[in-house]
């Protein structure tokens, strides 16, 4: 297993109650603009607990749920397995073990920074049937914003690595990935409201957070700090936190 596909092993139960979801107006734009529609076969490759497939399969689209590490599908298949459309895999990105030129479409939520590029791209042309595009998204923190550079100050500071920090976790700095380089990009307001475990939460379903296992007393002052800044920019309980979902679409 790759080490990327063991970053979030025991993170499963965290990472279903407190990432944050997707902004319906990027849903409505991959069905009224891109092409997504109720018979559309899509591979949701880095599936993790399914948060961006259950918005597709909501949608009655047939999901193939890609997902290689086996505590997040497990949260997955307990929570989708409702839908008929639902179809989970235990694969990485890079070998997706699907049919060749099965694929209406393919995403990748909040998943595509972990994979190998030029190996995931060969596995992306291998899938889709012609014409098929891709879909890379993101929820990324507004960094331009005093409360989110406060925030990121205090994950640098405890983080266990630096793998998903900051921009290693976010969208890539050129569009290489898709044919000549092109893609249509489109970002959308996502701001999240916060009560004090949703915020510490969020943040403890990072990758490079500590654990209290692993890094007890880093977990401690992760937790601690992240409590006294809450503490200091919320109102009434509540931390409005500046956020947007940022889409990425085109062809491979």
């Amino acid at each position: 297993m790759a080490k990327y596909e063991e970053r979030f092993t025991n993170k499963a139960e965290i990472y279903k109650k407190y990432r944050p979801s997707y902004p319906k107006e990027l849903i409505d734009y991959l069905y009224t603009k891109v092409g997504f529609c109720r018979g559309s076969v899509i591979a949701d490759i880095g599936a993790g607990t399914g948060i961006f497939g259950r918005l597709l399969l909501e949608k009655g689209s047939r999901v193939y749920s890609v997902e290689p590490n086996a505590d997040m599908r497990r949260i997955a298949e307990a929570d989708l397995s409702g839908f008929a459309n639902f179809v989970s895999v235990d694969a990485p990105a890079e070998h997706t073990r699907i049919n060749d030129h099965s694929i209406d479409f393919v995403t990748a939520a909040q998943a595509f920074h972990w994979f190998d590029e030029l190996v995931f791209r060969a596995e992306c042309k291998r899938i889709l049937r012609p014409g098929g595009k891709v879909v890379l998204v993101w929820n990324v923190r507004d960094y331009s914003n005093e409360i989110v550079q406060k925030d990121y100050a205090i994950r640098e500071r405890y983080c266990i690595d630096r793998g998903g920090l900051g921009e290693n976790g976010g969208p890539p700095k050129d569009t290489r990935f898709f044919a000549y380089g092109i893609c249509e990009t489109m970002v959308f307001q996502n701001d999240l409201i916060l009560d004090r475990n949703a915020y510490i939460g969020m943040n403890l379903t990072r990758s490079y957070a500590p654990t209290k296992e692993s890094h007890p007393d880093k977990f401690h002052g992760f937790v601690s700090e992240l409590g006294m800044l809450f503490d200091e920019c919320s109102v009434n309980g509540i931390l409005a936190f500046p956020h947007t979902t940022r889409s990425f679409v085109g062809d491979v």
